[in-house]
């Protein structure tokens, strides 16, 4: 197998005339590519490219390699489109990271219908914040919160992103309500460490956005953990309505400052550039994409939004 994926790679390099443009074919990362010509050429005990840093050729033995490479290669790629045509069920491991928060909350719920409908596909699911590299790291599909689709996938937007400002009824009543974003420059505003602007929260006022540093003695990775300490009293925090909507809807949190949020980030899935997208793959973001919709069932309750 190993073989096999090395002949796929060298011909795609030689097909396309470089590592980059490869990678973008295959859905790898270049440095991936040059490892797999790379243990070919080993594996053979000669030089197949000529590489210089202007342009890549084959030598005089790639491109003898080249001529039974290619038919190889082309004669797989006829015999997998026959066994698709003939038998193109959804099966098979699927490998995808997502959110902590939004996976715990509303990923994993839904994974048991998911399952039910699709039985021959076992799922691994990763949880965490940080932005993962999908190809070296394995993932078949990530869920992302963005603002626009990662450059170098492809992204399937699955629901709507909305924040709210939100303390506690009593902290309101103790320490006053804002009127305006900068205001809160004087609570204890309750900080996201995985923020992409650090201390600064971003609003929305009617002609410009409206940046505000803002200072509080609680900072975490985990938006559970900000709505724990949030709840308790603590401060102000910033968080999305798909894991306080129902303290939003129960009073236990009362939002402030909703005509000033920002309404441009979404929630999507995203998934490596490759010719064929898998069947498990698709039907994991059909699913997701019809399970959570336009409006999804955590925004119904915020009336305030």
């Amino acid at each position: 197998m190993e073989t096999l994926n090395g002949l796929s790679v060298f011909v795609r390099v030689v097909d396309t005339g470089g590592f980059s443009a490869a990678a973008r074919d295959l859905g790898m990362s270049k440095s991936a590519v040059s490892k797999q010509v790379a243990k070919l050429e080993n594996r053979l005990g000669v030089r197949l490219l000529n590489r210089t840093t202007r342009r890549l050729s084959a030598t005089e033995a790639g491109t003898v390699f080249y001529e039974r490479a290619s038919r190889i290669v082309s004669d797989i790629e006829d015999a997998e489109n026959a066994v698709s045509s003939l038998h193109d069920e959804t099966r098979g491991h699927l490998k995808i990271n997502v959110p902590m928060s939004f996976g715990s909350l509303h990923i994993a719920p839904a994974l048991a219908s998911f399952m039910a409908d699709y039985p021959d596909i076992t799922i691994d699911m990763t949880l965490n914040d940080r932005v993962v590299d999908l190809i070296d790291e394995g993932f078949d599909v990530a869920v992302r919160i963005a603002r626009l689709p990662d450059s170098g996938m492809i992204a399937r937007r699955l629901a709507p992103f909305r924040q709210v400002v939100c303390a506690t009824p009593d902290y309101w009543r103790t320490h006053g309500i804002p009127t305006c974003p900068t205001d809160l420059t004087k609570h204890n505003c309750l900080n996201y460490a995985y923020l992409s602007t650090g201390n600064t929260w971003s609003f929305q006022g009617p002609d410009n956005p409206i940046p505000v540093k803002i200072n509080g003695d609680f900072r975490s990775n985990n938006g559970d953990a900000i709505r724990a300490m949030g709840l308790k009293g603590h401060g102000v925090i910033l968080s999305p309505t798909f894991i306080v909507a129902e303290d939003l809807r129960t009073g236990r949190l009362e939002a402030v400052l909703t005509e000033f949020m920002e309404t441009d980030l979404s929630i999507y899935a995203v998934y490596p550039h490759n010719r064929h997208l898998s069947a498990k793959t698709r039907a994991f973001v059909d699913f997701m994409a019809n399970r959570f919709g336009p409006e999804p069932d955590w925004d119904t309750c915020v009336e305030t939004l």
